[in-house]
């Protein structure tokens, strides 16, 4: 493990500890799941409005997201309602009602709170309300520790609440990390809504155990199109991804980051298209496809170009099935205008995807160039820059650019996608697999 998530996690220890002490709400024995790349990135299923636009290089060099329990739901004796009678599917509300008088207790000024007719009471955990507690409870405690800095600890530079997500950057040396930390249900087991998702075949099977798969599973703080704010909660299988993204080649990664780079900000506006559709089509790619095809080293190329044609016929089709629940479509919300629009950028990408990808490169080279600068400018102590022109392995490279050219170049008016049979890459561009939804 790098010196970076040693000191996120280390400082989350700490300052959580100081939060649970100031009125012993979050559990005493916690786990915490970190994961890198920010909120921003896609790697919990949020996709927030209220999220604030930070640039890489210029707002920070490094960024994670911590998922932190507010409530742990780990025995299987204590009572769970997960209430979706007034959700949409992939969400649910949070019923105190059978939990112990001292959790209720504990949580009351962080629930909606609906009386009924026979004059029985509920009490629904609401993700605002403890987003902002958790909001107000860190700010107190990273008061606390900027008055009595400690030598060898992070700089805290900014927080500020966005919507249910706190974002704080650390200054670490001459880096600065973006830190966004979610308050979450924690789970143990599986939810009986995605139960049949476990009966059928998967990419995985085989490769890790199913007990690794369904280890737990969470409730975010995110709300549906249309459902209510305060109540609302989002089933998250962020645990299983990370187990799952172990089965995943590298060279379909590499082809991942890549789209990645290329789409987040051509499709930014208006909000359509987010980092985890574009992963949730990349496990349902892995399922679909031969194994020996999706194993091969140098086939990247080949799998970007197949993961902007799954883009587009899910836009075209305002279809995108969240992997662990598919009765769910992410993006039956989308207007008519907005699909046209998007499907319309990335008919434009398709046509020359060597040059869009090249000028993703550039960018984060400029953002770089940008951190290097500032560090040059700023401390000159010897903790390293976890950016530089060779080197994140995440990032697309040149050349991924140059095998995409020679790719198009030499099947010219042709589509090299993973719609098409890995065997043969010569049908027309536009062949959907009937196996995709």
């Amino acid at each position: 493990m790098s010196v970076f998530p040693v000191i996120v996690l280390f400082f989350s220890s700490l300052f959580l500890g100081m939060v649970q002490k100031l009125d012993q709400k979050l559990p005493v024995a916690n786990e915490y799941l970190l994961l890198s790349g920010g909120v921003r990135e896609g790697v919990v299923d949020l996709d927030l409005d209220e999220l604030n636009v930070y640039a890489r290089g210029t707002d920070y060099d490094m960024d994670f997201t911590l998922l932190v329990p507010a409530l742990k739901l780990h025995d299987r004796n204590q009572p769970v309602t997960l209430d979706m009678r007034h959700s949409a599917l992939c969400h649910s509300w949070l019923s105190l009602r059978l939990f112990d008088e001292g959790t209720i207790s504990k949580w009351k000024d962080c629930c909606t709170i609906v009386d009924h007719i026979n004059g029985a009471t509920n009490y629904f955990f609401s993700p605002t309300k403890v987003a902002d507690w958790f909001y107000d409870s860190i700010s107190i405690v990273l008061s606390e520790i900027q008055k009595k800095p400690q030598r060898g600890m992070p700089k805290v530079e900014k927080v500020e609440k966005n919507g249910t997500i706190i974002s704080i950057i650390l200054g670490v040396g001459s880096s600065r990390m973006l830190y966004d930390i979610v308050p979450v249900v924690s789970f143990k087991g599986w939810p009986a809504v995605a139960q049949s998702w476990l009966m059928e075949n998967h990419f995985w099977d085989g490769k890790i155990t199913e007990e690794e798969v369904i280890s737990g599973f969470y409730l975010v703080p995110a709300c549906s199109y249309k459902g209510k704010k305060d109540n609302e909660w989002r089933l998250s299988f962020a645990r299983s991804e990370v187990q799952l993204k172990k089965c995943i080649s590298s060279s379909l990664m590499q082809a991942y980051q890549a789209c990645k780079a290329i789409i987040i900000k051509l499709l930014s506006r208006p909000k359509a298209i987010s980092p985890y559709h574009l992963r949730s089509m990349m496990l349902w790619a892995c399922d679909r496809l031969p194994a020996n095809y999706l194993a091969q080293e140098d086939y990247a190329a080949h799998f970007l170009l197949g993961l902007i044609d799954d883009l587009q016929h899910c836009l075209v089709n305002k279809m995108c099935p969240n992997y662990f629940i598919p009765q769910c479509n992410m993006l039956e919300h989308l207007s008519e205008e907005t699909v046209m629009l998007h499907a319309r950028k990335l008919s434009s990408v398709r046509s020359d995807p060597a040059e869009h990808l090249r000028t993703a490169i550039e960018h984060v080279k400029a953002a770089n160039r940008l951190t290097l600068e500032l560090q040059r400018r700023g401390s000159t102590t010897s903790i390293p820059s976890p950016q530089s022109d060779g080197g994140d392995p995440n990032q697309p490279d040149d050349r991924l650019a140059k095998k995409l050219q020679q790719l198009v170049t030499e099947n010219p008016g042709k589509s090299i996608s993973v719609f098409i049979n890995p065997d043969d890459v010569t049908r027309p561009h536009f062949r959907i697999d009937d196996k995709f939804f």
